[in-house]
């Protein structure tokens, strides 16, 4: 294998190129899980970044979040009752009951599959 050099100043930089070029859209929950293995599992964040495997990871993590926080969301509604119905009977209800939800479900996402 043989690596090429520029040199900056006094100092030769290798020549580093990505094998990977592909964008990878990472939101939320992907940023929280690239926080979490930074700071709590920092050999197995060096080597997902060694091994160009990092972004299609948290790429992943960050749909599978999305996915299940929809389906918990749907199953808390239909089990609390929550419907379009109390959406127009009862306007702040239904808000103060959705965002109980959803923060429920979030913590539950979060603790399955971002800090883990």
């Amino acid at each position: 294998m043989e690596l090429t050099y520029t040199q900056c100043g006094d100092y030769f930089i290798p020549d580093l190129v990505l094998s990977d070029t592909k964008e990878y859209h990472i939101g939320k929950y992907g940023r929280l899980r690239r926080a979490y293995l930074k700071e709590h599992r920092p050999i197995l964040y060096t080597d997902l970044i060694v091994t160009e495997k990092l972004f299609p990871h948290l790429e992943e993590i960050d749909t599978a979040c999305r996915e299940r926080l929809e389906i918990i969301e749907k199953a808390m509604m239909q089990q609390e009752g929550v419907t379009e119905a109390l959406k127009s009977a009862d306007q702040m209800a239904w808000v103060r009951s959705m965002n109980s939800i959803h923060n429920r479900a979030e913590e539950i996402v979060l603790a399955e599959l971002v800090y883990c």
